[in-house]
C-alpha cells in the first residue's frame, strides 16, 4: 500500500558553531535508519537537511554589527564577530552538500543575501528556502528565482498580502513553490502556534504545497500538522540541546529526530481514507470480543425461549441482539448451558 509521504527537513541552521565536522556529525544523525520494533516496520527516514549562508555584508546595519554581544551564546565580542564565526564559506557549504548526498539526503539552503547565490558556482541546492525575515524581501525572492530552484517560503513573519507579494514576485520565473505555516518565536509557547493557519493556507492557495516550519518544543505540533495535510515539515536539529547557541534548546537532540520522524511516518500510514468502515484487521478482534445471545440459564431441549432466558457474551460469531426475533418463541432443539453462546444448530 501506497502512503503520503511529508517531506521533513532537518535544519541545522547555524547549530554546527562554525564547524563543517559537527555540520557533517548532524547529518550523521538525520541520515539515521528509522524503525518501528512492535510492528518490526523500516520506515523513511528524514528527507533533506538544510543550512543557512548569510552575506555579512547584507546582514544588519554597521552599528547592529558593531554592538557589544555578551550573551552566553556569543562566538565574539561584537554581533559581527559572533555571526562570523558562525559563517561557513561556499567551499565549506559545497563539502557539507556532497557529505549530505553521499548519505541520499536532499540539500537545501536558506540564502539570506543575492550574494549567497555565489554558492551556486559550486553547487545547486536541491531546494531554497526563504526565511520569514526575508519574506518581503522583493529583490531577494526575484534573484532566488531566476536560478529555477525549487523554492520553499516560511511565512512566520507575514500575513495573505506578504505572501500573495513574494508569490507574484517568483511566479514571474516559475511556479514550483511550498508554503510553510510558520510562527518566528524562538521558542514558540503552545499557545502561538496556530496550527489551523495550515488548513487557512491549503484553501487560500490550493495551488501549492503547504507545510509547517517549527519552532515549538518537542515533536507533537509537527506531527499534528501532518496529520493535518501538511506536505513538509521543518525542523531545527542538533547532536545536543545543550551544546552553546541560541537555536540548540529549541532543536531536537538525535533521539528526539528518530522519534518524530517514526511518529510523522506512522501518522502517514494512519490517515486511511474518510469513510466509516469495519476493517479488515479487525475481523479476528470482532469474532473474540464481540457479544453475541447466549443463555442466562440452562435451557433444557423441547423448552420453549423467551427474552427473559437471554443475555449478551463474547465471542461474536452468534446472533446479534437486533436478531433475537430469530430465537425468542423457538423450541430448543437441543440442550443449552447457562452461559453459552446460542447457535442456528440449537434452535428448531
Amino acid at each position: 500500500m501506497s502512503h503520503n509521504h511529508t517531506y521533513i527537513i532537518g535544519e541545522i541552521g547555524q547549530n554546527h558553531n562554525g564547524s563543517v565536522d559537527i555540520a557533517k556529525l548532524i547529518i550523521d544523525a538525520a541520515a539515521r535508519p528509522i524503525t518501528e520494533e512492535l510492528f518490526n516496520m523500516d520506515l523513511p527516514r528524514m528527507d533533506a537537511v538544510k543550512l543557512t549562508k548569510r552575506d555579512l555584508n547584507q546582514e544588519l546595519s554597521a552599528s547592529q554589527m558593531s554592538r557589544e554581544y555578551n550573551s552566553p551564546h556569543s562566538f565574539g565580542k561584537t554581533y559581527g564577530e559572533h555571526r562570523e564565526k558562525l559563517e561557513l564559506n561556499d567551499e565549506q557549504h559545497f563539502e557539507i552538500y556532497q557529505y549530505a548526498k553521499a548519505l541520499g539526503l536532499d540539500f537545501v539552503e536558506t540564502l539570506c543575501a543575492i550574494g549567497c547565490l555565489s554558492i551556486t558556482k559550486y553547487f545547486m541546492p536541491d531546494k531554497l528556502k526563504v526565511a520569514s525575515r526575508d519574506l518581503t524581501n522583493l529583490p531577494l525572492l526575484n534573484a532566488l528565482a531566476e536560478t529555477q530552484i525549487p523554492i520553499i517560503l516560511s511565512t512566520g513573519m507575514g500575513g495573505y498580502k506578504e505572501i500573495d507579494d513574494a508569490l507574484s514576485t517568483i511566479t514571474k520565473h516559475h511556479s514550483n513553490i511550498s508554503i510553510l505555516h510558520c510562527v518566528s518565536e524562538y521558542p514558540t509557547r503552545p499557545e502561538n502556534a496556530n496550527l489551523l493557519s495550515i488548513k487557512a493556507l491549503q484553501k487560500h492557495y490550493p495551488d501549492f504545497a503547504i507545510g509547517y516550519s517549527d519552532h515549538t518544543i518537542g515533536i507533537s505540533a509537527p506531527v499534528s500538522a501532518v496529520a493535518m495535510g501538511a506536505k513538509i515539515i521543518e525542523k531545527h536539529i542538533t547532536l545536543d540541546r545543550r551544546m552553546k547557541g541560541t537555536d540548540q534548546a529549541g532543536s531536537l537532540g538525535v533521539e528526539g529526530i528518530q522519534r518524530m520522524v517514526r511518529d510523522i511516518r506512522l501518522i502517514e500510514r494512519s490517515m486511511g481514507t474518510e469513510d466509516v468502515f469495519i476493517a479488515e484487521s479487525t475481523v479476528s478482534a470482532k469474532h473474540k470480543l464481540e457479544r453475541s445471545i447466549a443463555t442466562n440459564r440452562h435451557i433444557a431441549a423441547g423448552e420453549i425461549i423467551q427474552e427473559s432466558d437471554l443475555h449478551l457474551l463474547s465471542p461474536g460469531d452468534g446472533f446479534k441482539w437486533h436478531e433475537k426475533n430469530l430465537i425468542v418463541g423457538k423450541i430448543a432443539s437441543s440442550t443449552i448451558p447457562e452461559n453459552e453462546i446460542i447457535y442456528s444448530n440449537h434452535i428448531a
